[in-house]
């Protein structure tokens, strides 16, 4: 079966590639490589083929360097009140949050520290419906 990224996983995508057209994508990813095969990730297609889990670059605007930290916090706090749990957990500079921290940012101790890209899991309702229209997203 051929990979698929989650419709709530292609819709942050988009929304990111629209409000940042120049951005960077050199940290981009969603299809996990041989090396996350070796393991669990949810970078990796499930029996179905679909793959829970995006990487965004960091860099989404070079004149505002903390842009992908406001980003995060957007999808963490949109995360924390969606009942339907489509973000799983976020990793982003050295922190992780989910819904097993109550949403707040927490040290995240991976051998990755993901200083380079936003990484976001999603959860059962990653083809729920859309994910949520992120009003921060404004180039």
């Amino acid at each position: 079966m051929k990979p698929f990224l989650c419709k709530a996983g292609v819709q942050l995508r988009d929304q990111v590639n629209k409000s940042f057209p120049s951005r960077s994508k050199k940290s981009d990813g969603w299809l996990g490589d041989a090396r996350h095969s070796l393991r669990k990730s949810d970078h990796n297609p499930d029996a179905d083929g679909r793959v829970l889990a995006i990487d965004i670059d960091a860099n989404l605007d070079e004149a505002q360097p903390s842009v992908a930290f406001d980003l995060a916090d957007q999808l963490r706090i949109l995360a924390s009140a969606d009942k339907k749990q489509r973000i799983s957990y976020l990793i982003f500079n050295k922190k992780i949050a989910s819904a097993k921290g109550k949403w707040a940012w927490r040290d995240y101790k991976g051998l990755n520290p993901h200083v380079k890209h936003l990484h976001c899991s999603f959860g059962k309702g990653a083809d729920d419906g859309l994910i949520y229209e992120i009003p921060l997203l404004e180039a």
